[in-house]
C-alpha cells in the first residue's frame, strides 16, 4: 500500500513594476532593430549586467540597480551597432533627458548616397582638370 507524502515546496508570486529604462533601437530608415542582441554594462563592472534581445519593435527594457554611467550596446549581428550611454543620478533617475537619435551619423541614407556621388564627380573633375592642365 502506498501512502502519499506531504512535501514542503516553495511557491511563486509575481508583481508588475514600473520605472525601468527603455532603449529603442532603429535603423536610419525608421525600421526597428527587431530581435537584435543587447548587452548592458553596469558602472565600474567588468561582468555584463544583463544580456538579451530587443522585441519586434526594437525595444529593450532594464532596471538598473546603481547610479552612474551605464552602457547599452545593441548589435543586429549583420554589421549594425548602436551604443547608448545612460547616466543615472543619486535618485536612480536619468540625469538628463536622454531621448532622440543616438546614431553614429545624422545623415539619411539618401543624403549619404548623394554625398558619395558628389565625391566621385569631384575626384573625376580634379583628374580631368589636372590632365587638361598638363597638356597646356
Amino acid at each position: 500500500m502506498m501512502y502519499p507524502l506531504v512535501c514542503m515546496a516553495h511557491g511563486v508570486r509575481g508583481e508588475i513594476a514600473s520605472g525601468g529604462i527603455v532603449v529603442i533601437a532603429e535603423y536610419d530608415t525608421g525600421e526597428p532593430m527587431d530581435y537584435a542582441k543587447v548587452d548592458i554594462s553596469a558602472p565600474n563592472s567588468k561582468l555584463p549586467f544583463q544580456s538579451g534581445r530587443t522585441d519586434r519593435n526594437g525595444r529593450f527594457c532594464f532596471f538598473p540597480d546603481s547610479k552612474g554611467n551605464w552602457k547599452v550596446v545593441v548589435d543586429d549581428e549583420m554589421g549594425h551597432r548602436l551604443e547608448v550611454k545612460v547616466t543615472l543620478d543619486e535618485d536612480m533617475k536619468l540625469k538628463t533627458q536622454q531621448t532622440g537619435r543616438f546614431a553614429g551619423s545624422s545623415l539619411t541614407r539618401y543624403e549619404k548616397a548623394l554625398m558619395g556621388i558628389c565625391v566621385i564627380f569631384g575626384i573625376f573633375g580634379c583628374l580631368l582638370g589636372w590632365k587638361g592642365y598638363k597638356k597646356a
